[in-house]
């Protein structure tokens, strides 16, 4: 008795040590503020200033057909998702920094709670095990995860968790619970989606093998599914009931030769996806190959169908990922919309799950296999984990890739004082951004006609392209990239490509623009803020009307207004 009570004893305080971990890689973004540097991309550029946007709007219960006048001359509130999202009302309660750390805090947490779990109750249950359960738990959750995903794809061990106790009918209130809760603070099409749909295989495979209906297997799934679609029923409206066509129709994702689907599946395999960033290159991987290789050589029993399994799952869910972008799709999606409004290679986003549960079997098998053996298991995992702090955004971003701060990227008071120049109430004129992402100026209260959002109107972009028609003709890449996908709506540059982010120590110049500034100003525009100098503003009808800098900024603004 006094030994299991030891190992108990030790797994607690493992798990202790395990959150001192998580609070420390999240401390930063309590610590240091708006002084901190975190993700730029589909995170500064577009979410946190979308949740700002929608916070201040006064429309955060508008009904399906009703609009955010702040951008684009109204964008349909359906866009912002739904209301009842946990992260909605984290940025709706706190300030946009306070409500991005604890929402990192919550997502690491539960992530931790729910590997742990599934772990320790269906898949490492020895009681010696303790260190590999916690520390491939600890691992999961410090992975670098999208941030306003949520728990969209963290929270699949914990959603596993419940949906394996309920279908050995060996389950409590617990479980139902929490497939009621996680549709709160995670997305339905950005996640969970693509899970259910695995659930489902699940019981179908029951259904077949073992000829078990399993209500309350099938019941839990039916239920989850059911509170996803109501809280997310703004989705459900846009995408079924909705009779106005969106930019999403004109998607064209179907262009790859096979052998560059093929090549894409190895890199997805091996690298992974900036939405699901799995780290898992260099420890992990060769780990499950070499327990692999041993499980094959050994031929020791246990749970390597299960192994195996998961491993030829890993690659079948990156080779469908790259074979959805190939061209054999092609007839298809021009006939059926869906497939181009819907993102189904989504459905590599489950690797996240099946690549650190193989990790966390791998080490077990090689735990079991002796002494050396587990120290390498060990060991493995303590990598892991020192390699993923490396990812930490303070570090990554603010370190390694030297990005705009919270502070710099939004540059507050310098766009108060571009507000207070120009004079006039915000609501009254329209503006757009060059060589800076719009969602700056979304941020600090202004009215843009261009955007970065997931859905608007198809009717809008044909309007807002004829701001930008000449520069697109320079540049086929560029032109290729509005047209047919499009939700940067963005005042593109030929010369400046798919940059957005040019800051006031670059000596870049924009020398040969083209605009339609009649288009501009026909839909409201009055105001360009360019972070670089237009060398030929009076060609495109522009008048240079004030240089902002300020020591907090990341950017040079030059405002110029059209004439």
């Amino acid at each position: 008795m006094s030994v299991l009570r030891k190992e108990k004893n030790k797994e607690a305080l493992y798990a202790f040590i395990a959150f001192i971990f998580i609070f420390l890689y999240v401390a930063p973004t309590y610590i240091m503020g708006e002084n901190a540097h975190i993700r730029v991309h589909d995170n500064l550029d577009s979410n946190i200033a979308w949740y700002k946007v929608l916070a201040e709007s006064g429309q955060m219960f508008g009904g399906v057909n009703s609009t955010i006048p702040q951008v684009i001359n109204g964008l349909p509130r359906d866009a912002y998702g739904s209301e009842f999202s946990g992260i909605v009302w984290l940025h709706s309660l706190f300030p946009s920094m306070t409500a991005y750390a604890l929402s990192q805090t919550i997502t690491r947490t539960f992530a931790f709670i729910g590997m742990y779990l599934l772990l320790k109750q269906h898949f490492i249950r020895h009681k010696k095990a303790a260190f590999i359960r916690v520390g491939v738990s600890l691992a999961f959750a410090l992975t670098p995860f999208w941030p306003s995903g949520m728990l969209s794809t963290l929270g699949y061990p914990l959603a596993l968790w419940a949906f394996l106790n309920i279908r050995s009918r060996n389950f409590s209130w617990k479980e139902w619970v929490t497939l009621a809760l996680l549709p709160l603070y995670s997305s339905f099409v950005l996640g969970f989606f693509f899970f259910l749909v695995a659930i489902a295989f699940l019981w179908i495979y029951d259904l077949i093998t073992k000829r078990d209906w399993n209500l309350y297997f099938l019941g839990s799934i039916v239920f989850m599914t059911s509170v996803f679609l109501l809280v997310e029923y703004r989705l459900v409206y846009s995408m079924v009931l909705s009779e106005v066509p969106t930019h999403r129709v004109e998607f064209i994702s179907s262009r790859h030769e096979l052998w560059r689907s093929i090549r894409l599946s190895f890199k997805n395999f091996l690298i992974g996806h900036t939405h699901v960033m799995t780290v898992h290159t260099f420890v992990i991987l060769p780990i499950i190959v070499l327990a692999l290789v041993l499980l094959i050589v050994r031929k020791k029993g246990g749970k390597e169908k299960l192994f195996i399994f998961l491993f030829l799952l890993n690659y079948a869910l990156s080779l469908w990922y790259a074979l959805w972008f190939n061209n054999i799709w092609i007839p298809l999606k021009e006939k059926i919309d869906f497939l181009n409004t819907f993102n189904f290679a989504r459905f590599h986003f489950l690797r996240l799950l099946i690549i650190y549960l193989s990790f966390a079997l791998a080490c077990y098998m090689l735990w079991s296999f002796g002494r050396y053996w587990r120290a390498l298991a060990h060991g493995a995992i303590v990598s892991q984990i020192v390699i993923l702090l490396f990812f930490n955004e303070e570090f990554l971003y603010g370190h390694h890739f030297h990005s705009p701060s919270f502070q710099e990227f939004y540059a507050i008071e310098q766009f108060e004082e571009m507000k207070d120049y120009i004079g006039q109430s915000q609501e009254s004129y329209r503006v757009a951004s060059i060589g800076l992402h719009p969602a700056i100026a979304q941020y600090n209260g202004f009215y843009t006609l261009d955007t970065y959002n997931n859905v608007y109107p198809l009717e809008y972009k044909y309007k807002f392209r004829k701001i930008i028609a000449k520069e697109l003709e320079k540049d086929k890449k560029l032109k290729v990239y509005f047209d047919e996908w499009g939700s940067r709506c963005y005042i593109f540059v030929a010369e400046l490509g798919k940059n957005y982010e040019f800051r006031k120590n670059t000596e870049k110049k924009i020398k040969n623009l083209e605009l339609n500034t009649d288009a501009f100003k026909a839909m409201g525009g009055r105001y360009f803020f360019s972070s670089l100098p237009i060398m030929n503003s009076e060609s495109n009808n522009l008048i240079l009307l004030k240089e902002f800098n300020h020591k907090e900024s990341a950017w040079t603004i030059y405002l110029y207004e059209a004439k």
